[in-house]
């Protein structure tokens, strides 16, 4: 009665307690009562004074935790969990497709006291299908303090992502992915699954999500939305007019939008390799091959946008040449779109004629009429001939033969004519930029394709080869008439195809013979076909062609007809019905289905292959067609090409998987002595240029992987006597200088290899280091020379070696198709060149780091400081490993745009060391050097040179996520190939 009145009289715990354990430590001497066990849930910051502090509710899944929420019954909706995870977050980011009004609703009362509490809001979403509703938008901004980003272009917005991020200071970071836009039915009473993922339980995802966020958040195509901005409100209108067809169609007439035209990564790539060609070579008239639908217009415009000045808006002299009305007034309206002036340019074309004749948009047929002679050759600076395969006609050969412009661009979508002619004659056969068909694919402006390999039993061993190809005729024998494999190519299709009557197909043959035979077998078998050639009449061939159209035909069979004339946006179906040697060719002619159109969702691709004789390239055709470097093709058709855009798929039947594969393991050895016999069968003193265009034949098959040599080639082929063993390890190193691309070490290897550039010790301070780069690059430990002056001594003797060496120096340099830059400021006396290629040798010799006494074959680090000069440099690989995909290294670096990348330091590196402190103050230039694999065709992959960069952000303690900032965008294919998110 006493212990329990004077328990009652203890008012504070903590003292009831000590006196209840002091009374039973009395009585027993080992029984002792514990104070039951706490959970933290929340760290809360003081509320500001006068105002009472907020306690939300917490999540019902633990913040460690992952689960899948289907909105079941028992288990917390996705609009509960939502509001609980808001009022923990520190940080939150949004995606999703569209935003609703009555999405908002359900989580109101979060969003004002995010806003309240100064919590960081950004929302990216999109125009799609016109489901957003501006209100909703317009509130989100408004009232809640969210930066919104929008897509407009409803045409190329694939984004259907719907997620949320909520970024936490304790690092218990949690997000949610799933089928859940920002709607009432979505975070209510949906039939949604979302996914809650959890930083501590799902670290690779989180990365992920926060790593792909950032990158859309940079991508200019995400625009920034600001419903006080009258322009924001009337653009996001109109798109999401059209994006659900409430505009009725209508355009918006000549009106131009007033808005920045912006290249595609792939029109970038474009770009940048034109201006290579006018910088680095020294070329300025020049060819692009690009498809059809994938914007020539629009690249030539931003061409001449860059060629005129931005300071005075001074535009050079214009002359647009095209064949049809309609194409010179999409093309005029498309450089004042580009230009921002809608009063850019006059046409001269069905009776309308130029009356300043500065800047012309001409038809071929009114300047022949006019008379081209009369035009001074001087009179443009630039001339533009769209649809260049035309050039051969004497219209256009006129017209390229007088004018002298200082820039010549021609475009067309397929330099080979049906008479045979190839228009790359007037270009030395050169073709200055290629689109690259991955890179239009991941962006969505082609069609995605299902590519079938089947085999079709057909012998083709026997065929005679020559200069790189099966004889045609041949080929056409076995072809035409052989009743068994058109039987397999009926079945393969009707398996393939859901409705035969349906498509529209065309079928790429041998000659006219086989065409022939085809469409008699096809129109046998119920399926309307007809035969075309380059000697079609005109008029028979566009009757076929309309048929085609529609419909009334299902299939054109065509022989030596690649271009414009079989150019039908409606073609759903190709069959490849004879081997293409040519992956130019093979992509010209899958180029043909390649146009997108509303009801096409998938292009069918049927190439049927035989026993092909051991000189035929499949690695050639299959990494034209996937984009995949060939060292990677066997692992690829192995796993059933597992990396390849969106929506396309490559798929090889049993037999035609085994002949491929059988040709890649036993083309390595018997691609070389096939190369030995080609060398052996030509004149002597062929080049290592000659051999390549005659034989058809890339530098990589030569060079092996610094496996063999064009030196041991010689040898081999009795040009030359047989090479020591020292010499045949100097002649592998070779392979090392295949990426040579910028024109000081092009100039300056040249001099070293040739001894004109002067002895060593009379070398300027750069010129040195360029002679260690090139030195270090042959003798990476050394070569047991005692100086860099010996080594290059000892290639006095080995005039066959130097002059071996300088030929691949050169195709190098000749392939070149990034324009570079020098460092300036203090970093000129750097001889490195921004976005050229190094070895890692060279640049560890330009930085002064590789010596004598410390070879550069010793350093195995990816950092290096460079002490005297103060510089850190990065060595990034992207692809971290050659096993697949692996997300937990995939998302340490990488580029978020074309100008931040995301690096993540060593992991002994912390924030407080001497190191650390040195990367986020800045006080040393930081020089970035990126690659995508360790590996290429030549062997160890070179680094291409990003240039310096600026610190702008950090997390973490250790190791340290650093975001810099690029004093030079990147190129736009190599932001294209490293980025995290989708194209």
């Amino acid at each position: 009665m006493v212990v329990e009145r004077a328990l009652r009289d203890v008012r504070d715990d903590n003292e009831r307690l000590a006196l209840a354990n002091n009374l039973l430590e009395q009585l027993s001497g080992d029984e002792v009562v514990v104070a039951p066990g706490r959970h933290l849930t929340a760290v809360r910051t003081t509320a500001a004074p006068g105002q009472p502090h907020r306690v939300g509710s917490r999540p019902a899944t633990p913040l460690s935790e992952a689960a899948l929420l289907t909105n079941a019954k028992g288990e917390p909706n996705l609009g509960a969990e939502l509001r609980a995870e808001l009022d923990a977050a520190d940080g939150v980011d949004l995606i999703c497709a569209f935003v609703k009004w009555h999405g908002l609703r359900v989580i109101d009362e979060q969003l004002h006291n995010l806003r309240e509490r100064g919590v960081p809001f950004r929302v990216i979403t999109t125009t799609y299908m016109g489901a957003t509703e501006r209100k909703a938008l317009d509130r989100l901004v408004r009232e809640f303090g969210a930066d919104v980003r929008i897509h407009y272009d409803e045409a190329m917005t694939r984004l259907h992502a719907k997620a949320w991020l909520f970024r936490r200071n304790s690092g218990y970071d949690t997000a949610y992915v799933g089928s859940s836009n920002l709607s009432r039915s979505a975070l209510l009473d949906g039939v949604e699954w979302n996914v809650r993922l959890s930083k501590v339980g799902t670290p690779a995802l989180l990365e992920k999500f926060g790593a792909t966020f950032e990158t859309y958040w940079n991508d200019p195509s995400f625009e920034r939305y600001d419903p006080d901005n009258q322009g924001h409100r009337d653009r996001l209108d109109d798109a999401l007019a059209r994006a659900s067809g409430r505009d009725g169609g209508r355009g918006d007439g000549w009106s131009i939008s007033g808005l920045e035209v912006r290249p595609y990564p792939y029109q970038q790539h474009i770009l940048d390799a034109v201006q290579a060609e006018r910088e680095l070579h020294d070329r300025h008239r020049n060819l692009v091959v690009a498809a059809t639908g994938t914007g020539k217009t629009v690249i030539a415009a931003l061409d001449y946008k860059r060629l005129s000045d931005p300071s005075t808006s001074t535009y050079p002299s214009l002359l647009f040449v095209a064949h049809r009305k309609e194409i010179l007034e999409q093309s005029r309206r498309t450089y004042c779109e580009v230009l921002a002036d809608p009063n850019f340019g006059e046409l001269y074309v069905d009776g309308a004629r130029p009356e300043r004749w500065k800047h012309v948009f001409a038809s071929i047929q009114s300047l022949n009429s006019y008379g081209v002679k009369s035009l001074p050759p001087d009179a443009f600076d630039i001339v533009v001939v769209d649809e260049f395969h035309h050039a051969a006609a004497a219209t256009y050969r006129g017209l390229l033969e007088h004018m002298q412009p200082k820039e010549l661009l021609a475009l067309t979508a397929t330099p080979e004519r049906t008479d045979g002619f190839d228009v790359r004659a007037y270009f030395g056969g050169r073709t200055a930029a290629e689109l690259r068909l991955w890179e239009a694919l991941q962006t969505g402006i082609l069609s995605p394709f299902h590519y079938f390999m089947v085999s079709d039993g057909t012998d083709l061993s026997s065929v005679a080869w020559t200069r790189g190809r099966y004889d045609e005729a041949s080929l056409e024998q076995i072809y035409t008439g052989n009743d068994a494999r058109s039987r397999v190519i009926l079945k393969e299709l009707g398996h393939k195809v859901s409705d035969v009557q349906a498509m529209k197909a065309l079928g790429f043959c041998v000659g006219v013979a086989h065409a022939d035979y085809m469409a008699r077998t096809f129109n046998e078998a119920g399926i309307t076909a007809r035969a075309v050639s380059g000697d079609t009449p005109r008029e028979e061939r566009k009757t076929a062609l309309a048929a085609l159209r529609a419909g009334t035909v299902k299939i054109l069979f065509a022989a030596d007809l690649f271009n414009e004339g079989v150019d039908i946006p409606d073609v759903d179906t190709l069959l490849f019905l004879r081997p293409t040697e040519s992956a130019t060719v093979f992509l010209q002619q899958l180029g043909r289905g390649l146009r997108l159109r509303p009801n096409k969702p998938v292009l069918t691709v049927l190439d049927f292959v035989g026993n092909q004789r051991r000189e035929f390239r499949f690695d050639a055709k299959l990494g034209a067609l996937t984009g995949r470097p060939r060292g990677r093709l066997k692992q690829d058709i192995e796993s059933g090409f597992p990396y390849l855009p969106s929506g396309s798929q490559v798929v090889l039947d049993e037999r035609s998987q085994a002949v491929v594969l059988e040709s890649l393991k036993t083309q390595i050895s018997a691609r070389w002595r096939s190369l030995v016999q080609q060398l052996a069968a030509m004149e002597q003193g062929t080049s290592l240029a000659g051999f390549l265009g005659d034989s058809g034949t890339g530098l990589a098959d030569v060079l092996r992987q610094g496996q063999r040599s064009w030196s041991e080639l010689q040898a081999d082929a009795a040009r030359r006597e047989a090479l020591s063993p020292l010499e045949v390890k100097l002649a592998r190193r070779a392979r090392a200088l295949a990426h040579v691309d910028d024109p000081v070490r092009h100039s300056a290897y040249r001099a070293l290899l040739r001894g004109t550039m002067g002895p060593y010790e009379t070398l300027s301070p750069v010129e040195r280091r360029l002679a260690d780069m090139l030195f270090f690059s042959l003798w990476p430990d050394g070569g047991g020379h005692d100086s860099v002056v010996e080594g290059l001594r000892s290639l006095d003797g080995s005039d066959d070696l130097r002059e071996d060496t300088r030929e691949v120096i050169d195709l190098a340099f000749e392939s070149a198709d990034h324009p570079v830059r020098p460092l300036s400021g203090p970093m000129a006396g750097v001889p490195l060149q921004v976005h050229a290629r190094y070895q890692r040798e060279e640049v560890l010799a330009a930085l002064g780091y590789a010596s004598m006494s410390r070879k550069p074959n010793s350093f195995r680090e990816g950092v290096l400081y460079a002490a005297d000069l103060n510089i850190d440099a990065f060595f990034v690989t992207l692809r971290k490993t050659e096993d697949g995909f692996s997300p937990t290294t995939m998302y340490r670096d990488y580029p978020i745009s074309r100008d931040l990348f995301h690096w993540e330091s060593q992991s002994v590196t912390t924030v407080a060391s001497k190191t650390g402190q040195r990367y986020l103050s800045g006080s040393s230039t930081v020089m970035i050097f990126v690659r995508e694999e360790k590996k290429d065709e030549f062997g160890t992959s070179p680094y291409r040179f990003l240039g310096t960069a600026k610190y702008v952000s950090h997390q973490g303690e250790r190791p340290i996520a650093i975001t810099w900032r690029l004093d030079t965008p990147m190129p736009a294919d190599m932001f294209a190939a490293g980025t995290v998110a989708a194209g």
